[in-house]
């Protein structure tokens, strides 16, 4: 079982799943970021139970060389869509999208599948195959009307 099946069943063991992993550097730290998702949502309490048991598992099979410091979090509200599960999670949620080379534009995101996704914009509808994508963020946007 690989690295990151192992981290996803420790986290599945807390009712939660494995939304994405990240490493990147933060003033000369290492942050080995994990991010997870719980229906009804994720709360510091849980990021902290799963922090608590992977920090063992980590100590036996640690993730990057080297010094660095484990994050357990919520993708948050905004948050990047790289995966199909990821997109699947997101249907019906605002989302940006940049196609490399080409344009951008914000939309509805109607479906996604295990090949692509369709996106409702102000023109119409638009299917797009994963791998025509650049980046996709979810966007929340705040509405004033009561």
């Amino acid at each position: 079982m690989n690295l990151e099946a192992q981290i996803a069943k420790i986290i599945e063991a807390n009712g939660a799943a494995l939304y994405d992993i990240e490493t990147v550097k933060e003033f000369d730290e290492t942050v080995f970021r994990i991010y997870i998702t719980k229906a009804g949502g994720v709360d510091l309490d849980l990021c902290a139970a799963i922090s608590n048991q992977l920090s063992p598992f980590f100590d036996v099979h640690p993730p990057v060389s080297g010094q660095y410091r484990l994050e357990v979090s919520s993708p948050g509200i905004e948050r990047k869509l790289a995966k199909p599960i990821h997109f699947k999670h997101a249907v019906g949620e605002n989302v940006k999208v940049k196609i490399p080379g080409k344009e951008r534009f914000k939309g509805i995101l109607k479906s996604a599948d295990d090949h692509g996704i369709v996106v409702e914009t102000k023109e119409g509808e638009v299917s797009l195959g994963y791998e025509q994508l650049g980046s996709v963020r979810t966007y929340f946007e705040w509405n004033s009307q009561h």
